[in-house]
């Protein structure tokens, strides 16, 4: 057994799963095993026998070249403060159809029915019967690496995102605002509201029965369908709570409508309808009306109309005779 300080005999330390710290540097560093294999001078041939232990004892100035252009450090010292590790692989524990390790540095998930593979997106999947779906892949991920990296960087606003009422000293207390917000105060959403009462309009002090008029939603379009407008939505519904009031109204149109019916607005139907005038278009040459339809009753082109016989005075613009 190892001696320890003092040379009182140590408890054998376990041995480091060289493997998958390989894999967790190349996916820290964003590097295939061809990549890596390049940049290190080893064959991709031996680094794929080191990360899937079947090499069993490798040389030492092969790990070192290795994590080295992977862009970790290879120290040999005493005992000290444990040095940071990377980050482990999330899909370590899966595997491809041959029990192989999936693409380190790629996002790999598992298959389990065909919305799950991006294989079959030109099919209408939902109407195949279970026998004619062709063999589906154990495992599957995305090479392109930019599409990788957005959704990365979804999954961290997700994860990290704050949402909280902004109280604004320059607005009324019947205003509401809340944000959506990163750790570092970047502003990914907003929600804005207002409160109604007909004894605030007349301005009785006593507001009596209030709602809640929803303003707008917004989310940063790089974020949106991530859940963020849904989150300011139950805030709003929260502090409704809290303040009693029991009921909040919305106008929407087109896919804004299906986004509040998911948050649990309902529609009323007897609620008035959203109409519209639209005024005729008059010439861009002469600046006219369109031409008037026959039989649509007396002429509105600006020009003068005869006076019919025994009808009354001219309303023509003429002085009459005198009497």
């Amino acid at each position: 057994m190892p001696l320890g300080e003092h040379g009182q005999v140590s408890e054998p330390q376990p041995r480091t799963d060289l493997g998958a710290t390989l894999r967790s540097l190349r996916r820290a560093a964003d590097l295939s095993q061809r990549e890596l294999a390049g940049r290190s001078g080893v064959p991709q041939a031996t680094l794929a026998r080191i990360e899937s232990g079947r090499s069993a004892d490798p040389g030492f100035r092969t790990v070192e070249r290795l994590v080295r252009a992977a862009g970790g450090n290879l120290a040999i010292s005493l005992p000290r403060a444990p040095a940071p590790e990377p980050g482990p692989v999330p899909q370590e524990e899966l595997r491809d159809a041959a029990g192989r390790h999936c693409p380190a540095h790629l996002d790999a998930r598992e298959v389990r029915e065909p919305r799950d593979w991006p294989g079959v997106w030109w099919a209408p999947w939902s109407a195949i019967p279970r026998d004619r779906l062709p063999r589906l892949p154990a495992v599957t991920f995305r090479r392109n690496r930019s599409t990788r990296d957005e959704q990365r960087d979804r999954e961290r606003v997700r994860r990290d995102c704050e949402v909280r009422r902004y109280a604004d000293p320059a607005l009324p207390t019947t205003s509401w605002r809340f944000v959506a917000e990163l750790p570092d105060g970047q502003l990914i959403g907003e929600l804005r509201a207002h409160e109604r009462s007909d004894a605030v309009l007349v301005g009785r002090p006593d507001p009596g029965e209030r709602e809640i008029v929803l303003d707008g939603v917004l989310v940063v379009s790089a974020y949106r369908f991530c859940g963020i407008g849904r989150r300011l939505v139950e805030a709003l519904s929260s502090e409704m709570d809290r303040s009693g009031i029991r009921s909040a109204h919305a106008i929407a149109e087109l896919g804004d409508v299906h986004f509040l019916l998911a948050c649990g607005f309902r529609l009323e139907a007897s609620r008035p309808e959203a109409l519209r005038l639209d005024r005729p278009a008059r010439s861009a040459v002469s600046g006219e009306r369109p031409d008037r339809p026959s039989g649509s009753g007396p002429a509105v082109s600006g020009e003068r109309l005869d006076r019919p016989s025994g009808s009354g005075p001219a309303v023509s613009g003429e002085r009459l005779p005198p009497r």
